[in-house]
């Protein structure tokens, strides 16, 4: 298997970490290398407590052109190797706790997309696009593509992709709220960093705890008078008021400073 270090690159703004899914030369398509180094990353940037946000994104000229069906048509597995239940590309099934925002550099089809549909937030470059393309070529969005689109736009949009193949532009992605964020030529990543320091700067349990609350209820629907309603809210407010930056946030508003997150 090749090195992580080659496939994927990691660097730091602060408290952000980067990854680049970096094989250019397939426009970033993912084998099972790159799921395997993929997933490790995020490992790793969950992991680290100076970590309060990671930005995805790809080398060259492509954010993620899928599943590599070279290595496919050759009878490669393409799984992260050792993770199974990471999923497509090490991470559609692999839930981390610190937000990830996709900076979609360029094109991103079939499990580029799919990716894009697991991160929390994403930020496109004017000229990307998305798309399912799967049924085009006999195939099947199966890394959530035809579960996750519906969840997050119309109902008759997410058909239409799905059922076209089409590719969606970043302006038509922005319409329906598939993205946060449409970047000018060649900026999504300093867009993607612009707002994951904005998230950053805030207490990372209060961040973390919301992430999972609003991933779960809406997995799980809205009625207030579900179990898992009480549940899910009052185990994210054990951990976020007994903790010790619920002290220091009105602390530093009444002493109209700056507060000092710990994490803990």
């Amino acid at each position: 298997m090749g090195d992580q270090n080659d496939v994927t690159l990691v660097e730091r703004h602060g408290n952000i970490a980067i990854i680049t899914l970096n094989r250019p030369q397939a426009m970033n398509a993912m084998n099972s290398d790159l799921a395997t180094a993929l997933g490790n990353r995020l490992d790793e940037c969950d992991q680290d407590p100076d970590v309060r946000a990671i930005v995805l994104t790809g080398s060259g000229r492509g954010f993620c052109a899928g599943a590599d069906l070279k290595a496919i048509a050759a009878g490669q597995d393409i799984n992260p190797v050792g993770h199974p239940e990471w999923g497509f590309g090490g991470m559609v099934r692999h839930y981390v706790d610190t937000p990830v925002i996709a900076a979609v550099n360029g094109f991103a089809l079939g499990g580029g997309t799919e990716l894009v549909l697991a991160s929390d937030l994403a930020v496109i470059d004017e000229n990307a696009k998305l798309g399912l393309p799967e049924v085009k070529r006999g195939l099947f969005a199966a890394a959530g593509g035809v579960m996750r689109l519906p969840r997050q736009v119309p109902l008759k949009i997410a058909l239409e992709a799905a059922l076209t193949g089409e590719h969606m532009s970043a302006d038509t992605a922005l319409q329906w709220g598939l993205v946060n964020r449409v970047a000018p030529s060649g900026t999504s990543v300093d867009v993607a960093v612009q707002l994951a320091e904005t998230i950053a700067a805030n207490a990372p349990l209060s961040v973390q705890q919301s992430k999972r609350v609003i991933h779960r209820s809406a997995a799980y629907g809205s009625e207030w008078d579900a179990p898992i309603w009480e549940e899910l809210n009052k185990s994210a407010a054990g951990i976020v008021f007994g903790s010790q930056d619920a002290i220091e946030g009105p602390t530093a508003f009444a002493e109209k400073r700056e507060p000092k997150w710990t994490g803990r």
